[in-house]
């Protein structure tokens, strides 16, 4: 019997099974696919590296930041950013740069967006709801929200701003107001590593995150834990007060029940208790059946240009086109791409499981692909060499306005289970960071030796996930 079961191989399955090698605790993980990393693995296509999204290694938490620079040390590159928003034929730097903004609008709407931001501060018609939009409008104001905020947001989510919980817009925002980026903007701080910043660098695998989560593999097996692929949790044995065990099935439909002591769950949460036997009480089911997850697939293009924009990444706001964010990824790396005479760019584009674009065939979303690059004039068909791609369901956890009541339900239910710890973005339910899913599996297999920490806290009083630490040049 292995003493603790990990369900997913994921960043923060996988750094609970290290830090269960530390502790002297054998462990099994169970991972659903024929790779590691889940959504933060690396796609290897004829040597052209892809991420599913893009993914900065960034941190407050030093022992995190230790974790990964002993795991990948002169692999663990130090990268400039650069993102930038595109809309209406122009781009803006992201974070916002008011100045920058405000050239590029021009002086009448500048000064319809700085009228808007005195309304919504000062204004009696300030809005008081609990959503995303009102969240913003209070801080930015109506006009600015409108243009930077509303159309990039609904593509990624895929219903209005006013359906989405504030929550999530204070935990990705938070600590950012148009006032605090004007005085970042007129008063940049000094060179070095001590001051707080907009994040203008970021640590990055040289081959891509998934280099990170392939080295995580192979320190859990040196300090002999089992890393198993293409083993699906699809039954989860619980009675009252504990899980007794998880069956797997492999690529063959074998099923293998896995006994332990102690268990921590990546698994989407909603999974987790939908695959539970006995079947919990009705509530708890239908609850779990309420929460949704927003699926993202990527086309990855193969462009012979040596040379493609200057930026990491876009934000594409554009209405015009579905496609949501452009990834650059010689730009990450130039390790990612195997020819320097190429480029390789991923587009990101936000979906439902089963929808139009979901269902799609590959060749009719590399065709979507060419032609939304084209009428951003950002390639030319011509220039295309080769392209594939990659589907990814349950990417993101929906924060609707009323998604805290469902969870609620979900984590009474499993609260009295004393030997089981859910961890990680899907497996909280929370929109964590890489960082934070990290951290959340540090502490629970801390927890199984005897600490006693409250995972659910971790990210739960962070200020806004864009300010860091200038991280050190290596």
């Amino acid at each position: 019997m292995s003493e603790v079961i990990i369900i997913g191989g994921g960043p923060a399955g996988l750094a609970a099974a290290i830090e269960c090698g530390k502790l002297g605790m054998p462990a099994r993980v169970l991972e659903m696919d024929h790779c590691v990393g889940g959504l933060s693995r690396t796609v290897n296509y004829k040597g052209y590296r892809f991420d599913i999204g893009g993914h900065r290694f960034f941190t407050k938490s030093a022992e995190v930041q230790s974790l990964w620079e002993e795991t990948l040390d002169e692999d663990f590159l130090v990268r400039p950013r650069l993102s930038r928003i595109y809309y209406r034929n122009r781009f803006f730097h992201y974070p916002l740069k008011p100045f920058n903004a405000l050239a590029g609008l021009g002086p009448i709407e500048s000064a319809r967006i700085m009228a808007s931001y005195l309304t919504a501060k000062w204004g009696s018609s300030r809005p008081e709801g609990d959503s995303f939009e009102d969240w913003v409008v209070r801080r930015f104001g109506r006009r600015l929200f409108e243009i930077f905020f509303r159309t990039y947001t609904e593509k990624v989510w895929g219903i209005p701003c006013s359906e989405i919980a504030a929550e999530w817009s204070a935990q990705r925002i938070q600590g950012l107001s148009l006032t605090k980026a004007v005085w970042n903007a007129l008063r940049p701080g000094p060179g070095g590593t001590a001051i707080k910043t907009l994040i203008e660098e970021f640590h990055y695998p040289r081959f891509g995150p998934g280099q990170m989560y392939e080295a995580f593999t192979g320190r859990a097996r040196r300090m002999g834990g089992e890393v198993l692929m293409e083993r699906e949790a699809v039954r989860i044995d619980w009675r009252a007060d504990r899980i007794e065990a998880v069956w797997s099935r492999d690529a063959d439909g074998g099923l293998e029940r896995h006994e332990g002591s102690h268990f921590i769950s990546s698994m989407p949460i909603t999974e987790l208790v939908l695959r539970m036997e006995p079947r919990p009480p009705e509530e708890v089911v239908q609850a779990a059946k309420a929460l949704g997850y927003r699926g993202i697939l990527t086309v990855n293009l193969i462009l012979n240009r040596e040379r493609m924009f200057p930026d990491t990444w876009i934000y594409v706001h554009a209405p015009e086109v579905r496609v949501g964010r452009i990834q650059n990824f010689k730009n990450w790396s130039p390790a990612m791409v195997p020819d320097p005479r190429h480029t390789s760019v991923g587009l990101e584009y936000f979906c439902w499981e089963g929808d139009d674009l979901w269902t799609r065939s590959d060749a009719s979303l590399i065709d979507l692909g060419i032609r939304e690059m084209q009428s951003l004039r950002l390639s030319e068909p011509a220039d295309v060499l080769d392209a594939n791609v990659v589907r990814m369901p349950k990417a993101y956890c929906l924060h609707t306005r009323t998604y805290s009541k469902q969870m609620d339900i979900l984590r009474r239910f499993l609260a009295p289970m004393s030997n089981l710890q859910p961890v990680g973005r899907a497996g909280m339910f929370k929109y964590n960071n890489s960082d934070h899913s990290i951290l959340t599996a540090l502490y629970a297999a801390r927890n199984i030796a005897g600490a006693e920490y409250d995972v659910w806290r971790v990210n739960t009083d962070c200020t806004y996930h864009e300010e860091g630490r200038r991280p050190e040049s290596q």
